[in-house]
């Protein structure tokens, strides 16, 4: 949960465009306010399998940021599940990874050729519908950034925009892409307005992870209780007419909250 913004990138060319689109990408991060940009990576064949490279790699985890899905048997199953998918490695990956500010998470950026089909059984393939172009499809949550410990609204916006000049970059230098971001900046550049769905998105995290400790206990954690004013949060969403609604919506369903 948290405030994040996705984005998918979609090229078509040799290789030598795509390396050259994620190399220039990779320039335009290093003249923004990134914390730090990581090395371009660049990496085929069995390279591409995250088990091929050690944990401590930095190139396993953009490898792991590479990997598609591919949705197949789409029909309601006897698991109550709508579909089944099957995870779809690169071929072929060029990208790297930045750290947008602290109490961000990573944001990575790349492009990937992935294969056609990939077998699910040892009778039976499915099409990826990847396999033309070249590829990627990421996002980062924003909203923990926003921690008065670490610079409050200040330090939010920094990342969140800084994320945002650089997708600016990419749909600039002919990277086809599609961002969603869940504080509407990216359609409607208002400052105010993100900064009020910021605020107001801590407020209900506070609160329903207080509303959960009232029925739980003290055993529930989350990221948003390491907010220096989550005291103050907490009570603000607490207050909230939709938080009672909750409440009650536990208490005439018998939700339980332990493990299955």
């Amino acid at each position: 949960m948290g405030l994040t913004i996705h984005w998918r990138f979609k090229a078509s060319g040799p290789r030598q465009k795509a390396r050259e689109l994620v190399a220039g990408l990779r320039q335009a991060a290093l003249d923004l306010p990134f914390q730090s940009v990581g090395e371009l990576v660049e990496v085929s064949g069995d390279a591409c399998r995250a088990d091929r490279n050690s944990p401590d790699e930095p190139v396993r985890a953009l490898i792991t940021d590479g990997v598609q899905w591919a949705q197949f048997d789409r029909r309601k199953l006897a698991d109550g599940k709508t579909s089944r998918s099957a995870e779809v490695w690169p071929e072929h990956l060029i990208g790297f990874i930045t750290d947008p500010g602290e109490g961000c998470e990573s944001a990575s950026f790349g492009l990937c050729r992935y294969p056609a089909f990939v077998r699910v059984s040892p009778e039976r393939r499915i099409g990826t519908k990847l396999g033309s172009g070249w590829h990627w499809s990421q996002f980062c949550k924003t909203q923990y950034a926003s921690n008065p410990g670490l610079g409050g609204v200040q330090n939010f916006l920094r990342c969140h925009l800084t994320l945002v000049a650089l997708l600016d970059k990419a749909a600039a230098c002919g990277i086809d892409l599609k961002v969603s971001d869940e504080g509407d900046f990216w359609t409607k550049r208002s400052v105010p307005a993100l900064v009020r769905e910021v605020g107001e998105m801590n407020e209900n995290l506070a609160g329903l992870f207080g509303l959960l400790r009232t029925v739980v206990g003290r055993g529930v954690e989350g990221e948003i209780q390491k907010f220096t004013d989550f005291e103050r949060l907490e009570t603000a969403g607490l207050a909230k007419p939709e938080m009672e609604k909750l409440r009650q919506l536990f208490a005439a369903t018998g939700a339980k909250f332990d493990a299955p």
